[in-house]
């Protein structure tokens, strides 16, 4: 009571001062709630993209991919285009607990892209998707030591989705691919890129 008291008392005697105490608080809350996006942990971000080179892809519900204007039409067929997998590796989970593949894929035409297939991570603020020439490792922080190519943010942290690769990249000089959460600089998960399929 005597404290409330003396409070009031406080912000009668001093209305400016609390004003911009009470602004100054309000900043430092707004920004730390952007910086943290502390509701990324319970939203999660769901992609499930075709792997690259399918024309389409008939959804797993079993209901039909349709044209517009054809609200029956027949399936959607896959592309005669099959990637060939040059590398693959599992995900390690780093400062948050992951599961899925990364893929590296090529099309007939030359066209490579990284797939990560049925991932599961937690969502986060501003998640990329790099390669690394860092050698697998648990230490969340190695990632952007050496050479890193970032090929975009991360499109989702539940299911598989496709990252083109430049033609001009030599694949031989990275070993890792990595969910990479760049404003606080740590890893979420690795996973290496050094073993082929047999």
């Amino acid at each position: 009571m005597q404290v409330a008291s003396t409070l009031r008392g406080t912000i009668r005697r001093h209305p400016g001062r609390t004003a911009m105490v009470a602004l100054l608080i309000a900043v430092v809350g707004g920004l730390a709630l952007y910086w943290f996006a502390p509701w990324n942990l319970f939203v999660d971000r769901r992609v499930d993209e075709a792997l690259p080179g399918a024309s389409a892809e008939v959804p797993a519900t079993g209901s039909t991919v349709t044209g517009p204007g054809d609200p029956a039409g027949p399936p959607a067929e896959q592309g005669s285009d099959e990637p060939v997998t040059l590398a693959q590796g599992s995900f390690t989970s780093l400062e948050h607990t992951t599961t899925g593949t990364a893929l590296v894929l090529e099309l007939e035409d030359g066209t490579r892209y990284l797939r990560l297939q049925d991932l599961e991570t937690s969502n986060g603020p501003d998640l990329r998707v790099i390669l690394t020439d860092q050698p697998l490792s648990d230490d969340w922080h190695v990632w952007d030591d050496g050479e890193l190519v970032d090929l975009g943010p991360l499109k989702g942290n539940i299911g598989s989705s496709n990252y083109e690769i430049s033609p001009s990249l030599h694949l031989g000089d990275l070993e890792t691919a990595v969910i990479w959460c760049r404003r606080f600089s740590v890893g979420f998960a690795v996973a290496p890129l050094g073993s082929s399929p047999s």
